[in-house]
């Protein structure tokens, strides 16, 4: 299991030195969310500042852009970082693409997995001089002179990455996808039962190995240098709980635990504008359901515990290691590294 992390920043002059910061600590991966700013920019800083850390956008909204602009930006991206780069493609909810993008919201499942078909065609003309000749239901190229074609990566294309939480993704992932961003709140069931079930079913459908395919996900861990640091941080994961619990998306990762009783509390808590009070509503118990803790040494054995199989790769929530102490962070990445090394 490796360590990974994101970066978020308002602006493009703070992008290269937390970028080099980060890689100097030895984090896996670099990942740039799409918030409120446009993350190819970001990441394209981020490519020429570093020279090892992988790099990708943790999500990119996929249908605001047409496949062949995306082809190009991921091209030229992963020609900078020498095959650093890893394409996050995901759809966003509906009222996004119709109301802030003004699209048509349309099969979002199986144009995505044809979104992804496209890209890979294209690239195919590119790298391998293969006729572009696409046409799908919803996306069709057939024109690349030489005057438009950027030619062939000496490190080759880039891999793609999906974000999602529907089931007909999870599995869409597994059959055309290299790799997978899983959400981030979640516990080990149900993360198991609505997300790696799915994707496993994909790859055996595609007769693809679980080792061709990587799986992130942000977690929570409770940890610190000693038992003070380490209750003041499970304090604010309590919080966090019991914030994201009143959402009503969330009510069957409760009731499959059996916590139905303390989801409606949390819902009711919402409506009545009872924010300060909803981390009294999550136990211990449900604590250890959602995070790990221990020592910072202790962290990856107790996430490998957690997990077992399923992740390939972590981000820890509340971590922002260009602004904390970097000593932290690599004791932490330390931890990870040993573990990886251990038979």
């Amino acid at each position: 299991m490796k360590l990974s992390t994101n970066l978020v920043v308002d602006s493009l002059q703070d992008v290269a030195e937390p970028a080099k910061k980060i890689e100097a600590m030895g984090f896996e991966s670099l990942y740039i969310s799409e918030r409120k700013h446009e993350p190819f920019m970001q990441l394209a800083v981020a490519a020429v500042n570093t020279e090892r850390i992988k790099i990708g956008p943790e999500i990119a909204l996929t249908f605001p852009r047409n496949p062949m602009v995306l082809a190009y930006t991921s091209w030229d991206l992963q020609r900078a970082t020498n095959g650093r780069f890893i394409l996050g493609l995901g759809t966003q909810v509906k009222a996004h693409n119709e109301r802030r993008f003004g699209l048509k919201w349309e099969k979002p499942g199986p144009k995505l997995r044809e979104y992804i078909l496209a890209i890979r065609h294209i690239w195919d003309c590119w790298q391998n001089d293969a006729d572009l000749n696409f046409v799908g239901e919803f996306f069709e190229f057939n024109l690349m002179t030489p005057m438009f074609n950027p030619g062939p990566l000496d490190v080759g294309p880039p891999p793609i990455y999906v974000g999602a939480v529907n089931p007909w993704n999870c599995r869409m992932a597994g059959e055309v996808a290299d790799g997978f961003h899983c959400h981030g709140f979640h516990t080990a069931k149900t993360l198991r039962s609505n997300v790696i079930d799915g994707i496993e079913d994909g790859l055996k459908s595609a007769g693809r190995a679980r080792s061709e395919f990587t799986i992130t996900a942000p977690v929570m861990a409770v940890m610190g240098s000693n038992d003070e640091e380490i209750d003041v941080m499970r304090e604010r994961v309590r919080q966090m709980i019991g914030f994201y619990g009143a959402t009503r998306d969330y009510r069957k990762m409760f009731e499959a635990h059996d916590w139905g009783d303390t989801f409606e509390r949390l819902l009711e808590k919402s409506r009545t504008n009872q924010w300060e009070t909803m981390h009294e509503e999550i136990s211990d118990e449900m604590i250890d359901e959602f995070a790990v803790t221990g020592l910072y040494e202790e962290t990856p054995g107790l996430l490998e515990k957690k997990y077992g199989d399923m992740l390939d790769e972590v981000l820890i929530y509340f971590g922002e290691p260009e602004k904390g102490d970097p000593e932290t962070w690599r004791r932490l990445i330390s931890a990870f590294h040993a573990t990886e090394a251990s038979p």
